[in-house]
């Protein structure tokens, strides 16, 4: 299973990075927005922090833009993994980068027509929005099972990375989906650490030490 953090913002890379538990940090336009630094510089940045995978999206709206921009962004990080939109454009783009062998994910997939069709343009990797189909008043959790299963029965390589993951619990129900990889923001993933009881018994234990003079 792998594991990733989804932010712009160095100083929670940093922190999330000093766990040694992640396989890389995912990006997208809203959150390097959020940054105002310049997109290269911002990551290079994090490249430079983060010893795994840097995901970053292109901006253009056509194939042969995206394609220009993957190579370009490809250059930028040690290991680069390039986001496309879902569409006709995003597809094209895909099966060209496919075959110079620059690492893609298809993102801003709601449908397992969408997922399929991802997997056929040879995309890494696709990432199906879990909350944001739950908003639309469909279940996320029957949406990412259909793509699971989907792939296993065709037979794709084609990974999928479970996005827009609200809370520890959605996180579990999309593992027991037998999704590859979770992308979450820094307080949800630091929220998974943290328990009521985990506290208490840890106040317990220093009260007790204390008490007993050791």
């Amino acid at each position: 299973m792998e594991l990733y953090v989804d932010t712009a913002n160095i100083g929670q890379i940093k922190e999330a990075v000093s766990l040694g538990i992640l396989e890389g940090v995912t990006t997208n336009p809203s959150i390097v927005a959020r940054e105002g630094r310049p997109f290269k510089e911002l990551i290079q940045e994090i490249g430079s922090i983060v010893p795994g995978k840097v995901w970053c999206e292109v901006v253009a709206t056509e194939a042969e833009g995206m394609v220009h921009e993957a190579r370009e962004i490809s250059t930028w990080v040690p290991r680069a993994v390039v986001k496309l939109p879902m569409g006709a454009e995003g597809i094209k783009a895909a099966s060209r980068l496919a075959q110079e062998g620059i690492e893609t994910n298809m993102t801003l997939v709601y449908s397992v027509p969408q997922a399929i069709l991802a997997a056929k343009a040879g995309v890494n990797y696709v990432s199906p929005y879990l909350g944001r189909v739950d908003d639309t008043g469909w279940s996320g959790a029957d949406f990412i099972r259909g793509i699971v299963n989907a792939y296993r029965m065709l037979g794709f390589d084609t990974k999928v990375i479970a996005a827009s993951i609200r809370g520890p619990r959605q996180v579990l129900d999309v593992l027991q989906l037998g999704v590859d990889a979770v992308t979450m923001a820094y307080p949800v993933l630091m929220s998974m650490m943290r328990h009521p009881m985990t506290d208490i018994g840890l106040q317990q234990f220093l009260k007790d030490w204390e008490d007993a003079g050791l």
